[in-house]
């Protein structure tokens, strides 16, 4: 991680930490370097948000940013992350921004860009925007009649749902279906979606008031959802985070189907129809054992890759593989979107669902998964664990006592000040005890 990129952008608290002259300088650096080569006398830039309440500011400050560079700036207000790197490609655009904190409180913000072709930055290219933020002098303001325009797109959601109809379209008649949005970017664009295919719907987490994103609802609170589709025997129930970049599912007994089951339900169903170009799919070194196990027997390959939906999709391009994402929720069909789709991985599944006219639950015992357990204590340093002698002695006791049946998996978050700590096994007991002893000396330690 840079000193202002995690690995999903920049993000902090959206006063004390993403102030204005830094979000200004940023869309000046930003806009230098992925505009240079553009051409145009006005480079085209799109900028999106979710529904927090310093959205506006924030956009107000990144926009007059990127217009003092000379591009003109097109607004989408509220929609998803992945609708921001669809309408880039559709709008001819050079390159976007999206201001969200994702799945993270509302008094967090965050900022990330896709470049020409709707793609997340590549860490080289990160790194070039940092080192101009802290370098302004190096940048030179258009001159007073090629200054960029501001503007607003009034239709950019109803667009993105158009394309999304446009790829997908089962016919949901026979569902029914509990939607939780989590007050965030999808509240006004999964509902009219899935009603406009038949679905009976039910939606929960669609009142974003600007303070209530993720707030005991969305995926980070699947619970919630789990409750509602027992309460309205529902067929199923979809969970978006904040900017509805990832998706959780539950089925009809409401118990949840994360993102490693719906990728081996969607790679059976694609290999099925002679979809997968190579036998292949993309996850994480946090998926589930049981993805590798489940895909053996049909001959797809697991390969992995660091945490974050951008390397999984590097990955998937390097190797033209066209499924992939993480146990989180952050599914990629490069068939449809470049980047993790919250939406268009939940058209996937109920196309599968309806097509093959199986519940949920049978679906996804395509996989066993194998007992893990994560814990995440907060930090005030995420780095050193690494050398603390007793942290590593402790680890090291711990991963003995798996006897090579199991594993444990220590990371830093890229988006809070948190460190993972992740056991996988055969004994769920052992796991647990493993992760609390563990998280107990690191977050005691690191505070």
């Amino acid at each position: 991680m840079g000193k202002y990129f995690g690995t999903d952008g920049m993000r902090g608290r959206a006063i004390s930490q993403l102030p204005p002259d830094l979000v200004f300088r940023l869309g000046m650096a930003a806009a230098h370097i992925l505009t240079k080569d553009s051409g145009e006398l006005r480079p085209l830039v799109l900028i999106g948000k979710d529904t927090r309440i310093s959205g506006d500011y924030l956009e107000a400050a990144l926009a007059a940013g990127m217009a003092s560079l000379g591009c003109d700036v097109l607004l989408l207000g509220v929609i998803p992350t992945p609708g921001v790197a669809a309408l880039t490609r559709l709008l001819d655009a050079e390159a976007s921004a999206v201001i969200s904190a994702s799945h993270n409180p509302y008094y967090d913000n965050g900022i990330k860009f896709f470049n020409q072709e709707g793609h997340k930055l590549p860490d080289r290219i990160e790194e070039e925007i940092e080192r101009l933020i802290d370098c302004p002098g190096e940048l030179s303001p258009a001159e007073d009649d090629q200054l960029g325009r501001i503007s607003t797109y009034e239709r950019a959601a109803e667009k993105y749902a158009s394309w999304l109809l446009e790829a997908q379209a089962p016919d949901l008649r026979d569902l029914r279906i509990v939607v939780d949005t989590a007050n965030g970017a999808a509240s006004f664009i999964m509902g009219p979606v899935l009603q406009s295919l038949g679905a009976e719907l039910f939606c929960i987490g669609n009142q974003p008031d600007g303070c209530n994103i993720n707030e005991n609802c969305g995926s980070t609170h699947i619970e919630v959802l789990c409750e509602q589709v027992r309460e309205k025997k529902a067929d199923l129930g979809l969970a978006f985070d904040g900017d509805a970049d990832r998706m959780l599912a539950v089925d009809e007994n409401g118990a949840l189907v994360d993102g490693d089951q719906m990728l081996a339900i969607f790679a059976r169903d694609m290999l099925s129809k002679g979809e997968l170009p190579v036998k292949e799919i993309v996850a994480t070194q946090m998926s589930n054992l049981g993805l590798k196990l489940a895909m053996e027997p049909l001959g797809i390959e697991v390969a992995e890759t660091k945490v974050g939906d951008r390397y999984v999709l590097e990955r998937m391009l390097k190797d033209g593989a066209v499924v992939g994402g993480e146990q989180s929720g952050h599914l990629i069909l490069s068939r449809y979107n470049t980047t993790g789709d919250g939406a268009v991985a939940a058209l996937k599944l109920l196309t599968i669902l309806s097509e093959s006219g199986k519940s949920l639950s049978e679906l996804a015992q395509v996989m066993r998964k194998m007992p893990q357990h994560m814990i995440c204590p907060e930090v005030r340093d995420k780095e050193g664990w690494q050398q603390d002698a007793e942290i590593c002695a402790l680890i090291e006791r711990s991963r003995q006592s798996l006897d090579g049946r199991g594993r444990i998996i220590i990371r830093p978050s890229g988006t809070e000040p948190k460190i993972r700590i992740m056991a996988e096994g055969e004994d769920p007991q052992l796991i647990c005890a493993i992760v609390e002893e563990l998280a107990e000396l690191i977050g005691r330690k690191m505070s």
